[in-house]
């Protein structure tokens, strides 16, 4: 497992860059969002101007005559700036929400290209929340965020505006205070953007443990380990909490300190105005009009400030979804690569070198075997000798270091993923089941099967039987992974999906694990009927209910001697050495050997 760490801080300049083009055909709305903000600004200016006027015309003259017409103005602004606010918000929040849904979409396409290993090495939990709040947190960033601060620069030049309109001096002292707000946020962002990859990290770990122990919770029950799993979570929780504090600190500390230097440039504006006002240059309603309008300027400055954070904080997940995005499948199609139909199955390793990233040893080292329609390959050895690599190989998650393995004559590197992976099953060690019906799981294996199919297939997997007497039969919930039926019912399930698939290639990987004698006699029945006529690599370390005509492979270390069961007799098999040209034949694992068994 992967240690946890903080994704690389990337600009924001990149990420808009990288994130952006996410955002077309809804562009518009943004725009629109942004035209009406602007007017609901300039709607603000307005009925603060008229206030002023109803201070000095009415208020001061006592004269309620003058009252009616700023009133009526003022009354009518308010209600077309609401309906104006409330389209902008709508449209504001389509743009986002559809750029979520297409964002989402792009980063787990790419997460569904990426190789086995890569998600191997990282945490379920961390995973989830990248395709979650982080990209939530860009959202923040390149929609509404962009919104919001488009239409707070707008706001700030709209109200200093008019400042400067009733008293430029005034305006003036206004603006030499900026800066020190500018100053702050900055100084408060910077730390905000670390304390927030921070929490990121130690959110998606806690998502981990979560997702780990309520998908165990058999386990954790069975072996009395739930205190230790309460421990678990709180540990990670104090992590996140810790994270968390450090993001509030900040947040909550940067709301006073813009309040104190607001009532500082309050003051001091007041003070100029008031002497302005002794000396004649200045009415009451002129102030009032001022004041109300650093009221709107200084707290549109704090949301620019607030805006800042935010960007730190978006800027935090985008850093996780970029690196996410960053990352490479192992195996990709090369340029001109070729679609196959249904090809006949004929596999062939020859001289197949396999090592691990990370990892000194060699894992396959000169594999060579044919194997065609009808024959059954069956692969045994102790557990880490290549068994389970060679079909990683097979499937291309990996590609091989040297030699080739080929299909029907076609170099797996010639062809497409998709149209290779079509011509292969595979039946794992666990059967891998969805939480959905037991007619959509069967049909997993192709889509668009109609309901006789399915039919059909689970009746030769020795299926439908069971089916039938489940409470709603076909469309019956398996539960998560399938654990509402048993151990055999689901492999059962899982070989008529298999049939439905009628690939020429069978890979069997362990599939009687976990059953007992007779579990195992009864799947053993459908599996043969699965393997009659293709191409099957069975993996396994029980060979007593293997066919009788099998080629078998046997891997290990060489120069070891392993027991080998088949059809009820035993029998040692020698590992040779391989003639791979290595001066160290004992760091490699691999075939070496193919016995024909009667």
């Amino acid at each position: 497992m992967r240690i946890p760490h903080v994704a690389p801080i990337v600009s924001i300049r990149h990420v808009f860059r990288a994130f952006w083009p996410h955002m077309q055909g809804y562009r518009r709305y943004l725009v629109i969002g942004i035209c009406v903000a602007v007017f609901a600004a300039g709607c603000e200016v307005v009925a603060i101007w008229l206030f002023g006027r109803i201070t000095d015309e009415v208020l001061a003259k006592q004269d309620l005559g003058a009252f009616w017409a700023p009133a009526i103005l003022w009354l009518g602004l308010a209600v077309v700036a609401g309906i104006a606010a409330f389209i902008g918000g709508w449209l504001t929040a389509l743009a986002g929400e559809r750029f979520l849904l297409r964002l989402r979409d792009h980063v787990y396409d790419h997460m569904q290209k990426l190789s086995p290993d890569y998600f191997e090495n990282r945490r379920l939990g961390d995973l989830m929340a990248r395709l979650t709040d982080d990209i939530e947190a860009i959202e923040e960033l390149v929609a509404s965020g962009l919104v919001r601060l488009v239409t707070v620069l707008i706001s700030i030049v709209f109200f200093a505006g008019a400042a400067f309109y009733i008293r430029w001096d005034l305006a003036l002292i206004t603006v030499l205070l900026v800066p020190s707000f500018l100053f702050v946020s900055k100084l408060f962002a910077s730390r905000f953007r670390s304390a927030a990859g921070r929490e990121r990290l130690s959110n998606g770990s806690m998502n981990s443990v979560v997702e780990e122990s309520l998908s165990n919770q058999a386990l954790v029950q069975s072996y009395n380990r739930q205190q230790t799993e309460a421990v678990r979570l709180h540990k990670v929780g104090r992590t996140w909490m810790t994270a968390k504090l450090s993001e509030a600190r900040l947040a909550v500390g940067y709301g006073p300190v813009v309040q104190v230097l607001e009532t500082i440039c309050l003051l001091v504006i007041i003070g100029v105005g008031a002497w302005q006002i002794v000396q004649g240059r200045l009415t009451i309603g002129g102030l009032i009009a001022f004041a109300a309008y650093l009221g709107y300027l200084y707290p549109t400055i704090q949301n620019l400030g607030q805006i800042a954070l935010t960007v730190s904080e978006a800027g935090a997940g985008a850093d996780r979804v970029i690196e996410v995005l960053k990352s490479k499948p192992s195996v990709a199609d090369k340029p001109g690569a070729i679609e196959i139909g249904r090809g006949q199955g004929r596999v062939e390793f020859a001289n197949v070198c396999f090592t691990y990233d990370g990892r000194a040893n060699a894992t396959l080292t000169d594999l060579s075997f044919a194997v065609g329609p009808g024959d059954v390959l069956v692969c045994t050895g102790p557990s880490g000798s290549g068994k389970s690599t060679m079909a990683k190989l097979l499937l291309r998650f990996y590609d091989p270091a040297e030699g080739s393995i080929t299909i029907d004559g076609h170099d797996l590197r010639d062809l497409t993923l998709r149209s290779l992976r079509e011509n292969i099953t595979v039946l794992h060690q666990e059967s891998l089941l969805f939480s959905g019906t037991v007619r959509e799981n069967i049909a997993y294996g192709r889509p668009g099967a109609t309901l006789e199919e399915i039919v059909e297939a689970a009746i030769v997997a020795d299926a439908h039987e069971f089916i039938e007497e489940l409470p709603q039969g076909y469309e019956t919930p398996m539960g998560q992974r399938g654990r509402l039926v048993s151990g055999g019912q689901r492999q059962r399930v899982a070989i008529a999906r298999a049939l439905l698939r009628d690939a020429p290639i069978l890979i069997l990987d362990e599939p009687m694990t976990g059953l007992d004698p007779a579990g195992a006699a009864r799947v053993m029945t459908p599996l043969r009927r699965l393997m009659d006529g293709r191409t099957t690599i069975l993996i396994t370390h029980d060979l007593r209910l293997v066919p009788h005509s099998t080629h078998t492979i046997v891997f290990g270390t060489a120069g070891e001697e392993v027991p080998l069961s088949v059809n009820g007799h035993h029998e040692p098999l020698p590992l040779a050495d391989t003639a791979c040209g290595c001066k160290d034949h004992r760091r490699h694992r691999t075939t070496v050997e193919a016995h024909r068994l009667a």
